[in-house]
């Protein structure tokens, strides 16, 4: 994927929504766009079990680039170079990556390679469709010989067409590239993709052509219309991080849900509050590099359709708050200024009945039983007393937001212990630093 298309967004929240190489391919299977056999392997022992034949490639499944230059794709002819092979890979970092999978596949007789990709022009507000006669891992190459053809009506076969026409194509190949596009065109938009690429797209001597290799970038903010990209993103790395995916409330008139991510049960505790599925990892995977130990995290969505963002953050604070082994929770909001001020305001009105009852939040002797003086006011606070009986006591806040005018959430909640910061390598830091602190 290429910068200069790319959404403006830091490299770590774009990484984490990539699919893996062995992902992007099934879906690539599931549409009909040509892929060699493969299996994953996520432990040696699986090596002597191949149900590929020989000569194979093992390839790192990491989601940044270079891996080829960097030794993670090796050729073997055998079961014992497999091993030796395999365990260079899983111990090599690339750019601080270390792999959780390993693809073997298939080796393929290659004439030529090609480069292909349909992906959001941000600028345009366009999908475009990239193609180079000149694919594989010379990018300077690559990028002299690319081609652009930009969507800027329904989409027909005849954008297809054309891409491959302006790269050079001819004979066969033309119909036969212009399918392939199609097919990558149809899995961009059903499941609502920043972009979908196949480098190389590989033609053998023959004629045929293989995706020998592919990169997905996932919109977080689509995940809640498209579980199986979810269950995609969740079958590697965070199940073997001992992290589930589960939905939690749901919401009235069957709009999506409020979603979590957790850790194995009685780990952590620090919770996260995001909006996206994109920020939400990056935020947990930060805390852990830093040695902090989240233990949930709560993903807001600003989807057209859905609840209300307001709503959304109130349901994540009520989970968070009941959450009683949570000692610190991380709001990180990027968004515009509009959001964060919304967000700030819906912070302050939350926990406002908190400061006003704050003698009676502590002391449970305080509740006194209703009379007829008091009836109404109980009836008025009931449900708020009754929430306010699961909890012991609030976790410290680290608020993260860009933007908006935050002056008012610093005065509006001056008896709580909160962090405001747009830094967020601060509110990581901070975050942990409470998280370790002794208790009071």
């Amino acid at each position: 994927m290429f910068p200069y298309f790319s959404k403006n967004y830091t490299s770590q929240i774009t990484s984490v929504m990539d699919l893996l190489e062995y992902q992007a391919k099934e879906l690539f299977h599931r549409v009909g766009i040509p892929i060699l056999p493969s299996q994953p392997i996520v432990n040696l022992s699986e090596i002597k079990h191949l149900h590929i034949p020989y000569p194979v490639v093992l390839k790192s499944q990491v989601r940044s680039g270079g891996r080829g230059k960097a030794g993670g794709i090796r050729f073997v002819e055998n079961t014992i170079d497999a091993i030796v092979a395999a365990q260079a890979i899983f111990s090599l970092a690339i750019l601080g990556e270390y792999p959780e999978v390993i693809l073997a596949e298939a080796r393929y007789d290659t004439k030529s390679e090609f480069f292909l990709s349909v992906l959001l022009d941000y600028k345009l507000q366009r999908p475009v469709l990239l193609g180079s006669p000149k694919g594989g891992i010379d990018v300077e190459t690559l990028l002299e010989h690319m081609e652009k053809v930009v969507v800027d009506s329904d989409f027909s076969p005849f954008y297809a067409r054309r891409l491959a026409v302006k790269m050079g194509l001819q004979g066969e190949l033309i119909q036969t590239v212009s399918s392939i596009l199609e097919k990558m065109y149809q899995i961009f938009w059903e499941k609502d993709l920043d972009s979908i690429e196949i480098n190389p797209l590989a033609v053998s001597p023959t004629g045929e052509v293989m995706a020998l290799d592919g990169k997905i970038a996932v919109n977080d903010s689509a995940l809640s219309r498209h579980r199986d990209l979810v269950e995609l993103l969740t079958s590697s790395k965070l199940e073997t991080s001992s992290i589930v995916f589960e939905p939690v409330i749901p919401q009235p008139l069957n709009l999506p849900q409020v979603c979590v991510i957790k850790a194995t049960p009685g780990e952590g505790n620090i919770g996260i509050i995001s909006n996206g599925w994109g920020l939400t990892i990056t935020s947990w995977e930060l805390l852990v590099h830093e040695q902090g130990n989240p233990a949930c995290g709560w993903m807001l969505n600003e989807q057209e359709g859905l609840i209300s963002f307001a709503e959304q953050l109130t349901i994540a604070l009520e989970q968070a708050i009941k959450s009683t082994h949570i000692k610190v929770l991380l709001i990180n909001i990027l968004g515009s200024p509009e959001t964060s001020e919304v967000i700030a305001k819906g912070i302050a009105d939350y926990f406002q009945p908190y400061l006003k009852r704050e003698i009676k939040f502590f002391r449970e002797d305080l509740f006194p039983r209703p009379t007829r003086a008091n009836s109404l006011e109980h009836q008025q606070d009931g449900q708020l007393q009754n929430h306010l009986s699961q909890v012991t006591k609030l976790p410290s806040l680290v608020v993260r937001l860009l933007g908006g005018d935050l002056d008012p959430i610093k005065e509006s909640l001056s008896g709580l212990e909160i962090n405001l910061t747009e830094d967020l390598g601060q509110a990581i830091t901070t975050t942990v630093s409470l998280a370790k602190a002794p208790k009071k």
